[in-house]
């Protein structure tokens, strides 16, 4: 059981298939832009290489049903991939996700029992293989970890997701190893009883320095990409989030949020009903410039930091919760990561220099 957590996966929020395919009959199982230094190969050797699943003979057959796709065209198994192609595998079901393909992929663990894990996520990390993102995913890698250990021997059908985090969202996830530490962490998190605080950097200067955003978290009704604050409460989800200001940097404010319910995006919706939108969020438009002066040396500084942030702001600072098993209170506290750190410098050097 998962709880609603305020950062479901991007998937989520997009369709499972595209208009085309839907109308095709056809689902994408696989998307990939060939890297610009990649040499001329064979596009069954190259498919071999990203679909460690696959067989040879099952890419040939799929060619030969035309649903490998460059760049919008069909094509044979002896195609050569060229730098900047688009491909895609297109088949008539649409894909497994209880399929769960063991891949070496680096993770932080930082504590790890019989029981449970717990996980510090790097920023860019897809959670669980969904659209778009069918593997090298945490739960990729931790199937390969689990993979190694020859007394694990898990009744579960999955990798045991209690709750997840967005993509690029960094921080502190548990992930349960056995059915009954999946049933009994589920309860707690559904019943509120973990401790989760968030570090995010939002746009502004908050006002106040503590504060508390009510309001129902629903679709946006324009941008279905996005969640919406619906104060009264016509639409979505009754939530609620405690924040506190830790650092001022004049057009940009370090805050600390409690989550007191856990909606899909709820700190990003809530921050940004109140004026405040996370710094360099792409999907909330927090990757523009706005606040600041209106001078050419402000605004290349301001890009200076989102190369140094390249993603939203928002980090899952501490975990805490009862182990499943023995009962003892766990607390876990991931340090804010390099990104965040480094333009958190950039605002106080540019402040005490302007």
């Amino acid at each position: 059981m998962l709880d609603e957590n305020e950062d479901f996966l991007e998937e989520d929020l997009t369709d499972s298939i595209s208009a085309d395919e839907e109308s095709s009959g056809l689902f994408e199982h696989l998307n990939i832009k060939v890297d610009k230094n990649q040499e001329p190969l064979r596009i069954d050797k190259f498919l071999l290489i990203h679909r460690q699943n696959s067989s040879r003979n099952k890419i040939s057959q799929t060619c030969r049903a035309g649903n490998v796709v460059v760049n919008g065209n069909p094509v044979k198994q002896n195609y050569r991939v060229k730098p900047g192609d688009e491909i895609s595998v297109l088949l008539a079901h649409p894909p497994r996700e209880n399929v769960i393909i063991p891949q070496d992929v680096p993770i932080n663990i930082v504590y790890e029992d019989d029981d449970i894990v717990v996980v510090d996520k790097d920023a860019g990390m897809v959670v669980h293989p969904g659209f778009g993102n069918w593997d090298g995913t945490l739960v990729n890698a931790l199937a390969f970890h689990f993979s190694k250990d020859p007394s694990y021997n898990s009744d579960l059908d999955r990798v045991g997701l209690v709750h997840r985090i967005d993509k690029d969202t960094s921080g502190l996830l548990v992930i349960a190893k056995n059915e009954y530490a999946l049933s009994h962490l589920a309860k707690q998190f559904f019943d509120r009883k973990t401790r989760r605080l968030y570090w995010a950097f939002v746009w502004g200067n908050v006002q106040d320095d503590e504060g508390t955003i009510t309001g129902h978290i629903g679709r946006h009704p324009k941008n279905r990409m996005q969640m919406y604050t619906y104060v009264d409460g016509s639409q979505g989800k009754h939530a609620v989030t405690h924040y506190k200001v830790l650092e001022r940097f004049r057009y940009m404010t370090w805050v600390e949020c409690k989550l007191e319910t856990g909606r899909t995006h709820q700190i990003r919706a809530h921050m940004k009903h109140i004026g405040h939108t996370l710094f360099n969020d792409e999907r909330y438009e927090g990757n523009i410039i706005m606040r600041g002066v209106n001078l050419p040396k402000y605004k290349q500084f301001v890009q200076n930091v989102f190369e140094v942030l390249p993603r939203h702001a928002l980090h899952a600072h501490t975990l805490g919760f009862i182990h499943p098993v023995t009962k003892k209170e766990m607390y876990f506290e991931s340090p804010m990561p390099k990104d965040m750190q480094d333009a958190a410098e950039r605002w106080r050097k540019y402040l005490d220099n302007n």
